[in-house]
């Protein structure tokens, strides 16, 4: 019973973590902590870098879900304020960065490497299969001829009907 209970209070102390948001730091207007709690959770920690702002704990994280308030209560729309912190901290804030040339190597160049990868998997078994076709692959060694022939006929029993 002990070792659950123990087991229990390391999982919920282990979750509070991802409960970065302290409590005076919410707004009181739901309408706008609904938008900050949405705006913070597409932009990324510069220091943890796979978290967003709103689960990190780090100090810098902390500053930035300020920040957004501020801008909030200041009266400004969403995309201001995605373009103010693009404009501090560069595109690598945004979770999903903008479609733009310098980003295109990001977007598109995952999908070109696969289709490459397909590519080359293509070509080789096509080149493979003219050369089996035409005869001119390598033929078998001695050695890899008689390990043929012995699994052949020790395999040629057990056939199914």
């Amino acid at each position: 019973m002990k070792s659950w209970l123990y087991s229990l209070v390391l999982v919920l102390a282990a979750t509070t973590a991802a409960w970065a948001v302290e409590p005076d730091e919410l707004l009181d207007d739901p309408v706008l902590e609904s938008r900050a709690r949405e705006l913070s959770k597409q932009l990324r920690c510069v220091v943890c870098q796979n978290q967003d702002i709103d689960s990190s704990n780090a100090g810098v994280a902390r500053t930035m879900r300020t920040l957004l308030r501020e801008r909030l209560i200041a009266g400004e729309t969403n995309d201001e304020i995605i373009a103010f912190f693009v404009d501090r901290y560069g595109d690598f804030v945004l979770f999903r960065p903008r479609l733009k040339p310098a980003t295109y190597l990001l977007w598109f160049g995952p999908a070109v490497l696969f289709a490459a990868g397909i590519g080359v998997v293509f070509v080789t078994i096509r080149r493979r299969s003219r050369a089996v076709l035409d005869g001119t692959a390598d033929p078998l060694s001695p050695d890899e001829e008689r390990e043929f022939k012995a699994i052949f006929h020790e395999n040629e029993g057990r056939r199914d009907p």
